[in-house]
């Protein structure tokens, strides 16, 4: 359960519900997931954060399915189960196959790896990677 509770879209504010309006719009759906109905607790943390995520999200140098890898790598990586869950199904909606999801988990294993690796190690950064 949620910390603080989910807020539905028929107990929310008249902010919070035009906020939950614009969401279903751009997301073309007609409900509201648990993620927003959590931040909705907090009306301009729910603001900021779906603010931040339609000006981040959409196509630009990097195209939607690439963005949506990207977020599902740093999801697996900081192991927030929902937001795996949410972006393998936007992944999928952008064309992900399952060939490319078990690609990209194996490249996060590799890097989380060497990551540690390269830290543990103290490894100095070579002058020729220093831009």
């Amino acid at each position: 359960m949620a910390t603080l509770g989910l807020v539905e879209y028929a107990d929310a504010s008249p902010e919070v519900r035009a906020i939950y309006d614009e969401i279903m719009t751009a997301r073309q759906t007609d409900w509201i997931n648990n993620f927003w109905k959590a931040l909705a607790n907090d009306p301009p943390t729910l603001r900021r954060t779906w603010d931040s995520i339609r000006q981040i999200m959409v196509p630009g140098a990097l195209d939607p399915l690439t963005k949506e890898l990207v977020y599902l790598a740093v999801s697996a990586t900081n192991q927030c189960a929902y937001c795996i869950a949410s972006h393998t199904a936007s992944a999928r909606r952008q064309g992900m196959t399952d060939a490319m999801f078990a690609e990209l988990m194996a490249v996060v294993g590799m890097a989380n790896e060497t990551n540690r690796l390269a830290s543990g190690y103290q490894v100095k950064i070579d002058d020729r990677f220093v831009a």
